[in-house]
């Protein structure tokens, strides 16, 4: 989830930059582009994810060649594709025709193979229950591909952005390879080292089943830009392009979580109802406030990519926004029916939902324009999600089983080997234990002493003393109202922030606490209200939530420090002993919030060191926080001596402590 956040995050930064550097039909080619790679990439990213997250956690000794075979046919499927793509680029469309030359095509293909393997890695890295590096990984490859944005700007100035998301996808993909292969597969391996792995045969008939689904999703994911794109120039290409990107995190992060629900299942398939309901309500707390925000201020997110954008692609975001909720419920059935291994039914929602939004596209492209593509996926969405609902339903309920049992195997694989004997069976030698072992191999259930095979007699044990009764303790009370809080916070933030982006500046003239408060849009006052309320909540009497309240305290702080400078209203610059080392760039205006954050910091640590309580320090410091923005001129005459003095007030304190200690 959190890869998904940044990566929406960062891709929208990478689209502003793009609308700002590059022409609207440049935007419009290099995003028609990047969807033909992911579209061609997902032939086996999408197909194969499903037995990545089903099978991987499983495999135990055996991940590292199971790995290896899925990347090695992910390299040839893919590059064959590319090729036959590249060989018709005439019937896609004008959009596509600076991929014609054969350096472009050689480059094309090479970055789809490497996005196609930076999309399994993902499934490989969640499998391994590792998924800390999917974040990582994402945040290397969205801030490499933001950087070469800018830099390729002047030298490639129609196939710069194709050039700088693909070439961003090594930065992420070689490292991650190196870390799977040499140190997480091999942690594995040896922690499930007793664990049968599955069979080749098993895994070649779910991969069977659910690549056939998995190419009715691929089409429904990928085709429907293409389809734009073929249909429309490359001006509204951009425009529906950037309104996907942005309202198709929120499809992501439903089918994320199925992944990780499958994952987990897949590991423990008695915990499938349990994980199903805490997936919907994660999906719930984090989604909801969210599609709220896209829908409300759909016009104000596009405002920075420029007029056309705003114009054109406003009811887009709201449509693909609004259709991510009923998506939940179907991605959260697909990832129950890859745990169960009915690849049938699977492939029945999924070409159920790919015939759906697809058809539909087609027939409201054209009365509605590109916002027939949104109302598409709504609508599809909408209907895929009522019959999904009644399984979901049976899960909960207990009434559908997590995973059937899997069938004996006559004869072992390479992948799966013969079970070897226990350890400590009670046969006594080695020799002793491996003839039980071939007589119960050959089943010959028989005491009769056959030649050279000694009979098997059980030594008399001695009962063992009853248990003595365990004590369990009471499960923890789950906190209903932290995940309210959270969204409310996520909320408070995006609806103070967004409309000040499209707020016209104020001038350079200082303005009076009272004029400032007048000139901040209605929503933004709202928000900032809902902040107070916010930190009050954290810190009641009866429910103290001291990581909640420092997250409050540090968007009170970043909403008082960027509200001025978004109005085009600058902080007093730094004066003082060392503020000539700064110069008069904004290192100088920086300097003393950047210093009144150090302040606080130390103010909380000599308060804790002191012996005051966390609701204390948080209202000491919350209080600090709004007195220190009131006196930012006075702060900014001495920032460096004071952070200097509250830093050894703070040492000694600590010191001294130790001392008594």
């Amino acid at each position: 989830m959190l890869s998904t956040g940044v990566s929406a995050a960062l891709g929208l930064g990478f689209w502003l930059v793009a609308a700002r550097y590059y022409t609207e039909e440049a935007v419009g080619q290099g995003s028609a582009a990047i969807a033909a790679q992911r579209m061609l990439a997902s032939i086996t990213a999408t197909t194969l994810s499903g037995a990545v997250v089903r099978y991987v956690p499983r495999a135990g000794r055996a991940t590292g060649p199971l790995v290896a075979r899925l990347y090695l046919l992910s390299t040839v499927v893919v590059a064959a594709a590319s090729g036959i793509f590249l060989l018709t680029l005439d019937l896609w469309g004008p959009s596509y025709a600076p991929l014609g030359t054969l350096s472009a095509g050689i480059f094309f293909t090479l970055s789809t193979v490497g996005w196609a393997l930076l999309t399994l890695q993902d499934g490989v890295l969640t499998g391994l229950r590792k998924a800390f590096w999917v974040p990582v990984g994402n945040a290397v490859f969205s801030v490499g591909k933001l950087a070469l944005l800018v830099v390729l700007a002047a030298a490639l100035p129609v196939l710069g952005v194709f050039v700088s998301w693909a070439a961003a996808i090594a930065l992420s993909t070689v490292p991650l390879a190196w870390l799977v292969f040499r140190r997480l597969i091999p942690a594995q391996a040896r922690a499930d080292r007793d664990r049968e792995p599955p069979t080749y045969r098993e895994i070649g008939r779910f991969v069977a089943g659910d690549a056939f689904g998995a190419v009715f999703s691929l089409l429904m994911i990928s085709l429907l830009p293409v389809m734009v794109a073929v249909r429309f120039d490359a001006a509204h290409n951009a425009f529906f392009y950037t309104a996907y990107t942005v309202g198709g995190t929120m499809e992501f992060m439903a089918i994320n979580m199925a992944s990780s629900l499958t994952a987990h299942a897949s590991h423990s398939p008695e915990s499938l109802a349990e994980g199903v309901r805490g997936a919907l309500r994660r999906m719930v707390l984090l989604l909801v406030p969210v599609v709220l925000v896209l829908v409300l201020f759909a016009p104000l997110i596009l405002t920075p990519f420029g007029q056309g954008y705003t114009d054109n692609g406003s009811l887009v975001l709201r449509l693909l926004a609004a259709g991510a909720l009923p998506r939940v419920a179907v991605e959260l059935y697909i990832g129950v029916l890859r745990v169960q291994g009915r690849t049938g039914m699977l492939a029945a929602v999924q070409g159920a939902m790919c015939v759906l939004v697809l058809g539909s596209a087609a027939v409201l492209l054209g009365p509605l324009g590109i916002a027939g593509a949104g109302a598409a996926v709504l609508g599809g969405m909408t209907v895929m999600a009522l019959v999904c609902v009644p399984g979901l339903r049976a899960v909960l309920k207990g009434t559908a089983s997590a995973a059937p049992p899997e069938p004996p195997t006559a004869e072992p694989t390479a992948l799966a080997p013969a079970p070897a004997p226990a350890e400590d069976d009670g046969y006594g030698t080695q020799w002793a234990r491996q003839s039980a072992y071939l007589r119960a191999t050959a089943a010959q259930d028989t005491v009769t002493p056959a030649f050279g095979i000694p009979v098997y007699v059980p030594r008399p044990r001695a009962p063992e003393p009853a248990p003595a009764p365990v004590r369990h303790a009471p499960p923890p009370v789950r906190d209903r109202a932290a995940g309210v809080l959270w969204s409310l916070l996520a909320a408070a933030a995006a609806v103070f922030w967004l409309p000040l982006t499209g707020a016209a500046p104020l001038g350079t003239a200082p303005l009076a606490g009272s004029e400032l408060l007048a000139a901040l849009p209605a929503p933004t006052l709202a928000a900032g209200l809902l902040l107070v309320a916010l930190q009050g909540a954290a810190v009641a009497p009866r429910a103290f939530r001291g990581g909640y309240a420092a997250a409050v305290l540090l968007a009170t702080f970043l909403a008082l420090h960027t509200a001025p400078p978004l109005l085009g209203l600058l902080p007093p610059p730094a004066v003082g002993p060392g503020a000539g080392l700064l110069g008069a760039g904004p290192a100088a205006w920086l300097a003393p919030i950047a210093a009144q954050a150090a302040c606080l910091g130390l103010v909380a640590v000599l308060l804790r060191v002191c012996g005051a309580g966390g609701r204390i320090t948080v209202g000491v410091v919350w209080v600090l926080v709004w007195a220190g923005w009131a006196g930012q001129q006075s702060f900014a005459a001495a920032p460096l001596p004071l952070v200097l003095g509250l830093s050894g007030v703070t040492m000694a304190a600590y010191a001294i402590r130790g001392l008594r200690a």
